[in-house]
Parts: structure tokens; sequence; C-alpha cells
């Protein structure tokens, strides 16, 4: 059980979001324009400078227009994924910003305010002062990543949750991974999560001390020699897990950890599919009407092979899964189950059987 649970632990992806994907506006006010400066005027300091989400944070402004209103604006990014039906180009980030406070200086141009730090992607961000699309002053605030384990001890197959916020989306602060006993276990996604991940690994291996770590690096392979690297102040975090004799703690069956949801699926076409989604080897049925009674049909199945690294390409290609005739009414109802390597969503269609 102990090896079997640890293969699982060092050799599965894992990609969980905590928030929804308008997590940082969710928490903000109304969005505001992206206001351009025009000359900067005044000065203004944040007190701290960096922190987790969660810290207050105390704005001081002076030399600004007197008895003046400002928006006091947090400026970010969102999120996205760069693909089409079958190509992935990456990820993007749209600058965004979103309005704190608004505030007013006094007699003498001066102003102070408050505002707590939003749950949002890791690192720097603009805190700035505008009227409009005008920005008059700004002032830089850095958010900490943080990476918190629970529970912190138990028996062989213990579901450890892990909670990392903070991620950032600049390159060399985007890329963070996570190693169980320094293998890599998996990458860790907060693209349009806002900077946080929810995810939870089974606890592996024999009783003792076990080193959970989140450094930062690419394609698998974490960067160890940070004090060297192009930003050698990325925060590298080990954390331990006590395993302990006991009673390992199994997995549900395998039925009850099928997925249930998906957020999004393509509009229906001429043929209707129950369910919608399914794991490998579940039943489908597919129904349509329109079809001319009495002749034979097939279902083909649609789906990507190859790939881009071998050399040799990759292309569509589809082969039959059931066949049909059509009633008297035109109407037609096949049945199959989901073949094994479905890579990804596939697509059914119906042709006429010669």
């Amino acid at each position: 059980m102990i090896g079997s649970l640890g293969a699982a632990a060092r050799g599965v992806l894992f990609v969980i979001a905590l928030l929804a994907p308008a997590a940082a506006s969710a928490q903000l006010g109304a969005e505001a324009p992206l206001a351009m400066p025009h000359g900067f005027v005044g000065r203004m300091t944040l007190a701290p400078e960096h922190g987790p989400p969660g810290t207050p944070v105390r704005v001081v402004a002076e030399g600004l227009p007197v008895d003046t209103e400002f928006q006091l604006v947090w400026r970010t990014v969102k999120g996205g994924w760069k693909v089409t039906q079958a190509e992935y180009h990456g990820r993007e980030y749209r600058p965004a910003a979103f309005e704190l406070a608004t505030v007013r200086t006094d007699a003498a141009g001066r102003l102070t305010a408050t505002f707590t730090v939003p749950e949002d992607f890791g690192f720097l961000h603009d805190v700035v002062l505008q009227q409009g699309e005008r920005l008059f002053i700004q002032a830089g605030f850095a958010m900490n990543m943080s990476v918190t384990l629970s529970p912190s001890g138990g028996p062989v197959g213990t579901p450890i949750k892990v909670e990392v916020k903070g991620i950032g989306w600049r390159p060399l602060e985007n890329s963070w991974m996570l190693l169980y006993d320094n293998n890599f276990t998996g990458w860790i996604s907060a693209v349009t999560t806002a900077g946080s991940a929810n995810f939870t690994i089974p606890a592996s291996g024999r009783p003792g001390m076990h080193l959970i770590e989140v450094l930062h690096g690419e394609f698998t392979f974490p960067y160890r020699n940070m004090q060297q690297s192009p930003e050698a102040d990325r925060p590298q975090f080990a954390l331990r897990f006590n395993l302990i004799p006991g009673a390992p703690v199994l997995p549900p069956p395998t039925a009850e950890q099928a997925q249930q949801s998906v957020r999004r699926l393509p509009a229906p076409g001429a043929l209707a599919v129950a369910p919608p989604f399914a794991g490998v080897g579940q039943p489908v049925t597919v129904r349509g009407a329109g079809f001319a009674p009495g002749k034979r049909y097939a279902l083909a199945w649609t789906t990507v092979i190859g790939n881009r690294v071998g050399g040799h390409g990759w292309n569509e290609a589809s082969r039959p899964v059931a066949e049909t005739v059509a009633d008297p009414s035109g109407r037609v109802e096949f049945h199959f189950a989901v073949p094994r390597r479905p890579r990804r969503r596939a697509r059914a269609f119906c042709r006429e059987w010669r």
C-alpha cells in the first residue's frame, strides 16, 4: 500500500483552483480606468511596502491639489489561456485596475488612507492616485507568497491540503511546482485564479518526517540555485509532514473519483450526447433526427493524434464506434463506450454507411 500511494503522490499532476476567475476583483471595488501620467504630481508612501494578502496598509500623500477627490486604485492583471480548439499558445495577462477607495486631500494638499491588501497575484503591484484617466502619483507594494499545509501529520494516505497564495504572473514569478521528498509531484496553476491555488496530495512513504517543497522552475525542473538566478530573492518553501504508523487512509472507490461537472461545453449540434462528458469505458448515448428512414449510419469518433515534439506533427483522425439504422421517423440512436486515450475533448459525427 505504501508503494502504490507513493507512486500516486509522485506521478500525478495536480491543478485545482482555490478561487473563481474573478478572485481579486471580487474583493475590490469597481474596475477603474488604466490612467496615464501627464507628469507626476506630489509624493506618496505606503507602510508597510510588502506583506501577504490581508495586510493593512497606510497611505500618506502630499503635494497634491487641495480639497480634491481622487481614486485610490490597485493595479493588477487578468489572466487567461491562449488556446484554440487543439492548440496551446501560452498564457496571457491583460492589465486591469480596481478602486480601493475614494479619498480627498485637505487644505494643505495632504491625504491619509488605509486599505487591506486583496488576495491577488503576488509580487509587485502599483497603488495609484488618479482622477479619471489621469494618473497623479503611484507607489509600489510587493505581495508576499505564502504556503500552508494541513494537517501536519498522519498515516499513509492522509490527504494533505496545500494552500498557496501570492503566485506571480510575470516571467520567473509564475511557474511554481511541488516536490515531495525531492520528487516532482505537480505544477501549480494560478493563471485564472488571481495567484491562489488549493490542492490535495496523499501522504506516502515510510513513517517519519517527509519534506514538501514549493519552488519556482520550468518544465518539471525546480530552480535549486536560487541565489545565482536572475530573480535571486524569490522565496523557497520547505515544509515537513510527519507520517506516523497506523491504518492507511484509502482513497474513495474509483467510481466516486470521476469528475462530476465541467465549466463549459461547446454548443450542441445536430446530435445530442448523454452524458455530455464521461470517463474512459463509460457508456454514452448519441441521438439524432432528420435522417433517411431505413438507412444504416455509423457514428465516428474524432480526436487528435501525434504531437509537435517528435517531428511527425499531429492531425485529426476518426474511426467508427457505433452503427445503427434510422427508424421510420428518421431518428437514430447510438450506444458506445468512451474509447481509451480519448486525448482531451473529442468530436462525434454521423455518416451514412455505404
